[in-house]
């Protein structure tokens, strides 16, 4: 069978819907799914850099709804997904990307923390993937792509809840794939390494935005030698990962772990 390469990967006309939409692999996958054709419905709690977002979007011609909302509170989720079928009258990606770390030893996490975190990165997925996966099953097809993280495959100080809850939406993907896939939804899991994103540029990047570029350095140096590829990934490198699942291209894939790491972790 002759594929068309660029029809595989082609999203226009398409409806997606992005958590985490205001900075990093959330803003990157949002605007590569646009570049590809889609239409949006991104989300964050952060409005004036969702703001940003949205308007790169519709630099690109592509049509875009901005959400301000928290994933971890159920109704807004699914008020979430009912936009993207108001206004499009279709969903047919859903990218679960919003989700936030803590760090602290095990014996040190307060259950503060340990509710935050499971309530934006484990239940947050689980509300969004329940939400898409109703709408998708009503037109017969979608698919539903969740990030979890390196950290779920190779233990670390101090990020304990953090990669309990990436393990979590590893085997909640597995789970939700086995179930809908007699629906022609399909759900996968996207499992980053290190990426240079707010959520790693917080150890050298003050509240007020001041950069200690040498703790950068020394922080990049020590990632890279751990990682078989020698380099820093980027949010465009889990966004073009992403783009494969959302497409075509990926229409015999569900259930899987896809691991852009640089190798760092090869489960």
């Amino acid at each position: 069978m002759q594929t068309d390469i660029a029809r595989a990967f082609d999203l226009t006309d398409r409806a997606a819907v992005v958590t985490g939409a205001a900075s990093g692999i959330g803003r990157a996958a949002s605007i590569l799914f646009a570049k590809a054709g889609a239409n949006l419905v991104i989300a964050d709690r952060e409005s004036g850099a969702l703001a940003e977002t949205a308007s790169e979007i519709s630099k690109l011609g592509r049509e875009v709804v901005p959400v301000v909302m928290d994933v971890s509170i159920r109704s807004e989720v699914e008020a979430l997904v009912g936009t993207a079928l108001d206004r499009f009258e279709r969903l047919d990606v859903m990218a679960n990307v919003a989700g936030i770390m803590r760090n602290a030893m095990f014996l040190d996490v307060t259950e503060e923390d340990l509710d935050a975190i499971i309530g934006v990165n484990q239940k947050g997925v689980f509300f969004g993937c329940q939400a898409a996966a109703r709408a998708m099953a009503e037109r017969g097809g979608g698919s539903i792509i969740n990030i979890a993280s390196a950290g779920m495959d190779s233990p670390a100080p101090d990020i304990s809840v953090y990669a309990m809850t990436k393990a979590a939406v590893a085997m909640m993907t597995r789970s939700l794939a086995i179930e809908m896939g007699p629906q022609g939804v399909r759900v996968n899991t996207v499992a980053p390494g290190f990426i240079d994103t707010g959520m790693t540029q917080r150890h050298w990047i003050d509240g007020d935005g001041n950069q200690d570029l040498e703790a950068r350095d020394t922080m990049w140096g020590q990632m890279s030698a751990r990682v078989p590829l020698g380099s820093i990934g980027q949010p465009e490198d889990i966004a073009f990962a992403m783009l494969y699942l959302a497409s075509d291209a990926s229409r015999f894939v569900t259930g899987q772990v896809v691991r852009p790491n640089g190798g760092v972790a090869m489960p």
